[in-house]
């Protein structure tokens, strides 16, 4: 059997710990967590022998890589100055946190131009990572693909790209893919799966996809609309779904649910995938 990393998002509210355990009762291989509350505000204090012991149990139970979530009001692009600066102050923030589990993955997405023009997103969306990201760290950030709704940067490969091109230290960088929003953004993903990455491939490059967000849809592909569905309760389809996560050039990463679930429903999902996995 090959290497299969699947999980969900977990509360992260009784600590890391806690979040490794809750992972293993739903057979994960893998968890995602907002850094703080999904809306903003202050972080909980890490504590230091709470996140030793999430490290060891990764270990002891061969995890994949974990995947943290910006919250959602981190806009890196907004049009007031004082929205920018809470954004990057967020951003350095986590990161500074995220060492405290080294070498795991920080996803956000890009922003919200609110009219400025994607042009000017973009270069405020790399302006931020330049002046967060340091050269010592562990973490890689990860840019999430978008549906493309309002005034969303990030729609398309073209627009990753050009942030990713303006940013100094862009090994850091990579690119977290989530099937709701590619195919509510208008890419193919059921009819056209090889064609989709081959163009991501040519666009952005492979090796900077490091995660996958496994979603349906509600949505006609070329919605721009972002609603997301159980697994095989949307347009995408159970098929295509896992044609996703049994493509060879997607193996080894980790796949992430964000399903309209609770913890029954999630490990519902994962019992599903797992035994549709190839090996």
């Amino acid at each position: 059997m090959g290497t299969f990393y699947i999980g969900c998002h977990l509360s992260s509210a009784k600590g890391y710990e806690a979040m490794g355990k809750a992972a293993l009762d739903l057979d994960a291989s893998t968890f995602a967590f907002f850094t703080r509350n999904p809306r903003g505000g202050k972080a909980k204090d890490i504590d230091p022998d709470d996140a030793a012991r999430l490290r060891a149990l990764m270990k002891e139970h061969a995890f994949g890589p974990i995947v943290a979530h910006a919250p959602y009001t981190m806009n890196a692009c907004a049009a007031k100055e004082n929205l920018r600066t809470f954004a990057e102050t967020m951003m350095a923030d986590d990161l500074v946190r995220m060492e405290q589990t080294p070498g795991e993955l920080y996803n956000f997405h890009p922003g919200s131009h609110v009219g400025q023009g994607a042009e000017r997103g973009i270069e405020l969306i790399a302006a931020q990572l330049n002046h967060v990201l340091k050269p010592e760290q562990t973490t890689t950030v990860l840019l999430e693909t978008m549906a493309g709704k309002g005034t969303e940067v990030g729609r398309s490969f073209e627009e990753l790209r050009a942030i990713i091109d303006r940013v100094e230290l862009d090994d850091h960088l990579g690119v977290c893919l989530d099937t709701c929003h590619v195919w509510d953004a208008g890419y193919d993903i059921v009819g056209d799966l090889d064609g989709v990455l081959a163009e991501f491939d040519r666009i952005i490059g492979l090796g900077r996809l490091r995660a996958i967000h496994l979603n349906d849809s509600l949505n006609p592909r070329g919605a721009h609309k972002d609603r997301h569905a159980k697994i095989g309760a949307g347009e995408i389809g159970l098929e295509a779904l896992v044609r996703v996560l049994n493509h060879p050039k997607l193996r080894g990463l980790p796949f992430i649910l964000e399903t309209p679930n609770d913890a029954a429903g999630y490990a519902a999902e994962i019992k599903l995938l797992r035994s549709r996995f190839a090996g």
